[in-house]
C-alpha cells in the first residue's frame, strides 16, 4: 500500500514559567492509503495532542513541537509557516472534531460553512460551490439538501450535525481524515451510521483515516491497525487482529479487560488500578510501571526498545525481553479475561 502520512520521533510539550508538560514523547506511526489507523488509550494519553500537531492545531505557544517530523509527500509539515500550513488544512488534510456543536459556527448557515474550503482551496464560484455542497450532503446522508443547506447548526440534530462536519471535512477531497472521537455524543444507532458512513466514504475516495477513540468496540468493526498510547507514549501497534487477539502489552490487557462482555451480563467490570503517570516529570522507564502487575526493577529506570512480534506487531515491554520471566496473557481469543 501507498504511504501517505509518515510521523518520526514527534515529542510535544506544554510549556509555561515554571513547568512542562511532555504530552507527547518519541511517537512513530505511518499511515496508508485507504487505511484506518484507530490510536486508542486513556484520557491523557496524547492521542489527541498527536493527531493535532499533525495540522499544527495546538496552541503555540504554550505548545510546542519539541522534536521529530511529519511527512506528506515527502514535505516536513513540522517546518511550515502557519500561511502555508492554511493551504494544507482541509485541501490535503480533513478533520471531523468530537463535538459539533462546539465546532459549527452557530452564527453561520451550514451552507456558508461547507463552502468555505471549496471556494478558498478549489476557487470554485459561490453557486458552483452551493451546488458541491448539496452534493455533500446528500453524500453524507442529509435529506432535502436544498433546504438544509440554508439552515443553522441549532435546527439539526446531534447526529445530522455530525454528518455536516464530514461533509465539511470532505469539500476538498482531502487524502487524509483525522476523526477525534467522532462518536462519542452519539446514541450507538447513529454511532454505527456515522461508522458505516466514514466507511463507504473510505472505499469511494481511497481516502485514510486517522481515528481517535476510547471505545475498543469502535476500533474492533472501523480499524486495520491499531496504535496504543500511554503516558505520551505509542506502547504497542499492530492490525486489529493482533491486538485484539494476541495482545502484548499489559496495558492493552488492561484495556482490553475492562471492555464489558455481552455474553455475561453478571461478571464485574475490570479497572487498571492507579492512575496515569504525571507528565510533567514522567517516569524514566516505562510510563506504565507503577500501574503495571508484572513491573520488574528495570522497568523503573529503563525504557524498552519496541519488540516486533511479526512484521506488523511491535511492543514496547521487558517482558518480551529473553531475560524476563515468562507472563501468559490473560486475555482469551475475542477479548476476553483469561483467568484458567
Amino acid at each position: 500500500m501507498k504511504r501517505v502520512l509518515e510521523v518520526n520521533d514527534l515529542s510535544v510539550s506544554f510549556k509555561s514559567d515554571s513547568e512542562e508538560v511532555q504530552a507527547v514523547r518519541n511517537v512513530h506511526f505511518n499511515l496508508y492509503e485507504r487505511e484506518t489507523l484507530a490510536i486508542v488509550g486513556e484520557s491523557g494519553s496524547g492521542k489527541s495532542v498527536t493527531v493535532q500537531s499533525i495540522l499544527q492545531l495546538i496552541a503555540m505557544p504554550p505548545g510546542e513541537i519539541i522534536s521529530g517530523s511529519i511527512l506528506l509527500n515527502g514535505e516536513d509539515l513540522v517546518q511550515k509557516s502557519e500561511k502555508q500550513m492554511e493551504e494544507i488544512r482541509g485541501k490535503e488534510i480533513g478533520v471531523i472534531f468530537q463535538d459539533p456543536m462546539t465546532s459549527l459556527n452557530p452564527t453561520m448557515r451550514i451552507g456558508r460553512q461547507i463552502t468555505e474550503g471549496l471556494i478558498k482551496h478549489q476557487k470554485m464560484s459561490k453557486k458552483i460551490a452551493y451546488e458541491k455542497g448539496m452534493e455533500l450532503l446528500n453524500l453524507v446522508g442529509i435529506p432535502n439538501p436544498i433546504t438544509r443547506i440554508n439552515q443553522y447548526p441549532h435546527e439539526f440534530s446531534g447526529g445530522m450535525r455530525q454528518r455536516v462536519m464530514i461533509a465539511i471535512a470532505l469539500a476538498s477531497n482531502p487524502k487524509i481524515l483525522l476523526a477525534d472521537e467522532p462518536t462519542t455524543a452519539l446514541d450507538v444507532t447513529i454511532q454505527a451510521q456515522i461508522l458505516g458512513l466514514l466507511k463507504e466514504i473510505q472505499q469511494n475516495m481511497k481516502t485514510a483515516i486517522i481515528l481517535i477513540t476510547h471505545n475498543l468496540g469502535v476500533v474492533a468493526n472501523t480499524a486495520d491497525r491499531v496504535a496504543v498510547m500511554y503516558g505520551g507514549k505509542m506502547v504497542e501497534t499492530g492490525t486489529v487482529d493482533e491486538i485484539f487477539y494476541n495482545p502484548k502489552h499489559p496495558y492493552t490487557w488492561g484495556l482490553l479487560a475492562s471492555m464489558p462482555k455481552l455474553n455475561d451480563a453478571k461478571e464485574e467490570l475490570q479497572s487498571i488500578p492507579g492512575s496515569p503517570p504525571d507528565l510533567k516529570s514522567p517516569p524514566k522507564g516505562c510510563p506504565f510501571a507503577a500501574r503495571c502487575p508484572h513491573v520488574m526493577k528495570v522497568c523503573d529506570t529503563h525504557m524498552p526498545d519496541y519488540i516486533k512480534t511479526s512484521s506488523t506487531q511491535k511492543t514496547a515491554c521487558w517482558l518480551l525481553d529473553e531475560r524476563a520471566p515468562k507472563v501468559n496473557s490473560p486475555i482469551n481469543v475475542g477479548g476476553g479475561r483469561n483467568d484458567e
